[in-house]
Parts: structure tokens; sequence; C-alpha cells
């Protein structure tokens, strides 16, 4: 197997993890701009082939698709893969340099907080899940 079909096939099942979380994956500008442009609570997951995002940031996504508070919306934006959709995503989170594997909450599109790769790679996936879940409690509790 040469490299190039390695990445595909490590793309691939980044992507179908998310997808089977039940998030909805956003790979044009347009997507982006229609999900984040409505009235309502957005949780992105900005995915990535890292090992951070494989070990820690998808499987944490995956708990906070059951978690108590709910967001209205839960996608996510390919960073290395979908750049137009990233970009874009990009955008909204003003305040935020580009970080991938991360995690960004929006109300009514204006960014609210995010958690950043530096606040995923070298943690136990339960701090990050801890630390979602007080996000989603701060800024979705009661919203959706």
């Amino acid at each position: 197997m040469d490299f190039q079909m390695f990445m595909n096939d490590v793309v691939q099942t980044a992507r179908k993890e998310m997808v089977q979380s039940g998030y909805d994956e956003l790979t044009t500008p347009e997507e982006v701009d229609d999900v984040f442009k409505k009235t309502g609570t957005t949780f992105v997951m900005i995915n990535s082939v890292c090992g951070c995002a494989g070990g820690i940031a998808r499987p944490s996504a995956a708990y906070m698709k059951n978690y108590e508070v709910k967001a209205d919306n839960y996608v996510t934006v390919f960073a290395g893969q979908d750049r137009e959709a990233t970009a874009q995503a990009r955008s909204y989170f003003e305040g935020y340099e580009p970080s991938s594997p991360s995690f960004a909450l929006l109300k009514d599109g204006k960014i609210q907080t995010m958690v950043e790769r530096h606040e995923i790679e070298g943690h136990e996936p339960i701090e990050v899940v801890q630390k979602l879940e007080k996000a989603f409690d701060q800024y979705f509790k009661n919203e959706a």
C-alpha cells in the first residue's frame, strides 16, 4: 500500500467516525454558511488526521452527541481536506487562531467559545469531555 492510499483510508475512516456519530459533514463554504447562519446553537468539530483527533477529539465529539444539554446542529469540517469549507468555518471563529482538531460553539452564528488543540492534545478524553460539558452548560443550556 502506498502512502497516498494509506492517507485516503485514514481520511475516510475519520470522516466515517463523525458521520456515524450523528454529525453533518460540511464540505463547501455554502454548506457552512447555510448552517452557521441559522438561528440556534451549533456545535462544530474541526476534524483532522492527527492522533489526538482520533484518540481524543472524535471520541469526545461522539460522547457530546448524547450529552443531556443539546445543540440544535452538530456539524464537522475537515481541516486539510475540505480547505474552503474549513476556511469559511474559521471565518466565524473571531478571536481564535486556526486550530485542529478543535471544537467551536456558536449561537445564532456567533462564536461563543472554542476548545482548541492545545486543550485537547496531551489531555485525557475525560478532561476534554468535561471541558465540553461545561461549555454546553454555559452556552447552550435552555437554548435547544
